[in-house]
């Protein structure tokens, strides 16, 4: 079977929506707990909870009893060749700090996506996504999309509107957790909020790629994201009709990742540019 055949992908569909709500149910009854920070990762304020490598480890043995063959790439642990030319893209709990904090801006993501190279870590400016959930355990909201086959919100087929004027717009973002580069984003949002109706900081990349979808945002740029923030998000917001890119002719990916309307991409990318948004200096 092709790896984008529409069989195959409403197999990863399923697969992908079922494992994100068990590990969400696991992630929200956990914190009827008290929930402590297990690690830290880029600074002392980008924390891992033990709730997020009890759902990574849920994940991956879960797809171990339903998808043996293909590779697994995860936020807290290392990648897990597989020979099926498929990977899973996984985020145990994306928004950790508003996980610790007792907000409900946060998410499990899943996705399952195809690369050049099946022995190797995928890479989201190279790869193709097929499959992908994002499930927001505090309200069960729940986003799903595959390659070619639309994307919807629990069921309900999404499409966006049409562009407004970037005066008009609300715009989303976020922040990473290094101070040199906190300061160059800074810079960054005082600049463009004069050019745009507001901006909104939520805290979970991929609830915001799923906003675009939802229309719940009209725009939305972040340096910093990582594979398993992008992977499913970015596919509902795609299939949804969005664009999703980065910066210089460059896909969506580390250095940045600028998403929204047709017609309005465009001009924040260029905004963007200009500031040199996707750089540390």
């Amino acid at each position: 079977m092709k790896p984008d055949s529409p069989d195959l992908v409403r197999t990863l569909m399923e697969v992908a929506e079922q494992l994100a709500r068990e590990a969400g149910a696991l992630v929200r009854d956990g914190r009827r707990r008290l929930v402590t920070v297990a690690a830290t990762k880029s600074s002392d304020q980008d924390v891992v909870t033990a709730m997020d490598l009890a759902s990574e480890s849920l994940l991956r043995s879960r797809l171990a009893e339903l998808r043996p063959h293909d590779a697994i790439l995860g936020e807290e642990e290392a990648f897990r060749p597989g020979t099926s030319g498929i990977t899973w893209v996984v985020d145990p709990i994306d928004g950790t700090v508003n996980y610790l904090y007792g907000s409900t801006a946060y998410a499990v993501s899943v996705a399952a996506v195809t690369g050049p190279d099946p022995t190797v870590a995928p890479d989201p400016a190279t790869w193709t996504a097929l499959a992908g959930c994002v499930f927001a355990p505090e309200d069960g909201r729940t986003f799903t999309a595959g390659r070619g086959l639309g994307a919807t919100l629990d069921g309900v087929g999404l499409r966006v509107g049409s562009a407004r004027p970037l005066i008009d717009s609300l715009v989303g973002t976020g922040f990473g957790y290094v101070s040199s580069r906190r300061r160059v984003q800074g810079r960054i949002v005082a600049e463009l909020l004069p050019q745009v109706r507001d901006i909104r900081r939520v805290g979970c990349a991929s609830l915001d790629l799923c906003g675009i979808a939802a229309g719940t945002l009209d725009l939305y740029y972040e340096r910093g994201l990582q594979p398993w923030d992008l992977a499913a998000g970015a596919l509902v917001a795609q299939e949804a009709g969005a664009q999703v890119t980065g910066l210089r002719g460059q896909a969506a990916q580390e250095a940045m990742t600028v998403a929204g309307l047709p017609g309005r991409v465009e001009e924040l990318r260029a905004f963007l540019e200009a500031l040199d948004a996707d750089s540390d200096a």
